[in-house]
């Protein structure tokens, strides 16, 4: 029962490959008929072999000369082999281009998820998806059916003509196999659970690979690096105590069908030879059987390959198909409303929200109306950037809490509600491209001008003048060839060319100093507008001018109201304040 079971989890794993082989049918029947073909002339290969021994014990009754045989058998093997080469490379090319549908499918998907799913997936995992998890099911796919294929043509046709030569010897030949399909059966099953803990060990040490090379800088500064060797020899050690289980099993199962085959053929020389000595079989047919014996062997013995091609493509389909199956925590509602321009009126009604344990914001009550300015503040951990997160609904919010415009955001379409917020979050992320690219990330096809005037904004334009390639030096990987301040920048000069009804800035400026600071401040100051603006930040100053400020603690709004009456007031927001002021005399002496 348990064979059966795992035998179907299987065959489901691979249930979703149906339909992308639905769309390359053509290709595999045009591949199928080229295999009939090749093999078809194979198979006459050994009958023409008979016919020409027979000829030359009997020449009288010999229907054409030994020579014509000869050259018929070599132009059987010049078609086989000539066709061959169409069935392989149509097979092939079939399971490449299955393995680019995969992939792009795999890609899109991973672009409808959301923060949720990749909090609990690791970056190296997903690479060895895309890329050792494809290879395996591509090889399934291309070798794998293939031989599948290939392997039944051949044992279907050879045990038919083995069969119309002699039936009794043919029983004889193929007596040893039930026992091997028996120890293959139970191989098989150890081989497929043995793969799959190999990929998963395999995608950990890509994980691991790529986060010590990401933080390589902190690994040198803490003198860590043999800590970080050691433990990716420990995966890596893991990962070969898999490879050599699949390895071992592999050496099992080979020589156990080579064994296989060589005990028919031991049994059909001594029985067929003698036949042959008593006259009961002719020597041709004795020959014609042999060879068509010696054509099950190889298929035999790759049997065994291509069930490893099918336990580690299962094994890898079955990761494929976790991420293909996922679905995002946040969706488009049913009945979202029309895609009308948003204001930026923002209410928040009771919001809670938690992400996996006890809740971040608790019972907030807010309205921001539309054109003001809203500044966050807060001790750390005290749920201001998962708040402004909600506003474009990064994170589930539940209905009734969050509104804008007097909508509620779960009713908006999302792609409408985060085109009208430009956010800036608290670790800018630039891409490994140039300058101008990253600031017209969100908003393709802009101008130099507005580029330009963006950058100005930010304060970024007169550092980038001084670059040799100006906006289109590249940033490296993460920005990593720009300063702290210098990425922050750039993702508000991003922000900015988006020109959004709603601008978010989650501690956009933390990075900076304080003179820095105050410049970007009054440039953003002439930028606002009837827009709506949030500004997260642990620095007061950037919230000064803002006409209401919230404070939070523990979740919850402790303060509200303008910076003058919150310093009046002697509360949290004046301690911080008095605090800060401190520490910026202090820096000055």
């Amino acid at each position: 029962m348990a064979d059966f079971s795992d035998a179907r989890w299987r065959i489901g794993e691979l249930g979703r490959l149906y339909g992308y082989l639905k769309g390359n049918r053509r290709a595999y029947l045009f591949g199928a008929l080229c295999l009939l073909g090749t093999n078809g002339c194979a198979l006459l290969i050994p009958w023409l072999l008979k016919l020409a021994v027979e000829g030359l014990r009997q020449p009288a009754t010999a229907h054409h000369a030994p020579v014509w045989y000869g050259g018929a058998i070599i132009v059987a093997a010049l078609l086989q082999g000539g066709i061959r080469i169409f069935s392989r490379t149509t097979f092939l090319h079939a399971a490449r281009r299955v393995e680019f549908a995969i992939r792009e499918d795999l890609y899109g998907k991973l672009l409808t998820l959301d923060l949720p799913y990749f909090a609990g997936e690791r970056t190296g995992d997903i690479l060895s998806r895309f890329a050792n998890d494809l290879t395996n099911v591509r090889m399934l796919l291309g070798f794998g059916v293939l031989n599948v294929i290939n392997t039944t043509i051949i044992y279907g046709a050879a045990l038919v003509l083995m069969g119309s030569i002699n039936p009794f010897l043919t029983v004889c030949a193929v007596a040893p196999f039930p026992l091997m399909i028996l120890a293959v059966k139970r191989i098989s099953r150890r081989m497929f659970h043995h793969s799959k803990r190999a990929q998963e060990e395999l995608a950990r040490l890509s994980s691991q690979a790529e986060e010590t090379i990401s933080a390589a800088a902190v690994v040198r500064a803490y003198c860590r690096e043999e800590s970080a060797i050691d433990m990716l020899r420990e995966t890596c050690r893991r990962y070969l105590a898999s490879s050599m289980a699949m390895a071992r099993l592999r050496g099992v199962m080979l020589p156990l069908m080579a064994a296989t085959s060589a005990l028919g053929t031991l049994i059909v020389l001594f029985l067929g030879g003698e036949r042959v000595i008593t006259g009961v079989m002719t020597l041709g047919d004795f020959v014609a059987f042999n060879g068509y014996l010696a054509m099950l062997v190889w298929p035999t013995v790759v049997m065994g390959w291509i069930l490893n091609l099918l336990q580690r493509g299962a094994a890898s389909m079955s990761r494929l198909n976790e991420v293909l199956q996922a679905s995002p925590a946040i969706a488009e509602t049913e009945g979202a409303g029309a895609p009308l321009p948003l204001g930026g009126a923002i209410e928040l009604r009771k919001l809670s929200f938690g992400y996996d344990g006890p809740p971040v914001l608790n019972d907030l009550s807010l309205r921001v109306e539309r054109g003001s300015r809203l500044g966050i503040v807060g001790p750390v951990g005290s749920g201001k950037s998962t708040l402004v997160r909600l506003l474009t609904r990064l994170y589930p919010v539940a209905d009734g809490m969050l509104f804008i415009d007097g909508v509620d955001v779960n009713r908006l379409p999302l792609a409408l509600l985060r085109e009208a917020v430009g956010f800036v979050p608290q670790e800018s992320f630039l891409f490994s491209r140039s300058i101008r690219d990253n600031i017209t990330y969100g908003r393709e096809g802009a101008s130099s001008a507005e580029i330009e005037a963006a950058a100005e904004l930010a304060s970024l334009a007169a550092e980038v003048r001084r670059f040799p390639n100006g906006y289109e030096t590249l940033v490296g990987e993460r920005g990593v060839t720009l300063s702290g301040g210098q990425k922050q920048r750039v993702a508000i000069a991003r922000a900015l060319l988006k020109n959004p009804p709603i601008l978010v800035l989650d501690d956009p400026l933390s990075a900076v100093d304080a003179r820095t600071e105050a410049e970007i401040l009054r440039g953003l100051a002439g930028y606002y507008g009837e827009r709506t603006v949030i500004i997260v930040t642990h620095r007061l100053s950037a919230v000064r001018d803002c006409s209401t400020i919230v404070v939070l603690r523990e979740g919850r709004i402790a303060e509200q109201g303008g910076h003058d009456e919150l310093v009046a007031r002697d509360g949290l927001y004046a301690a911080m304040w008095r605090e800060q002021q401190l520490r910026a005399e202090l820096a000055g002496l």
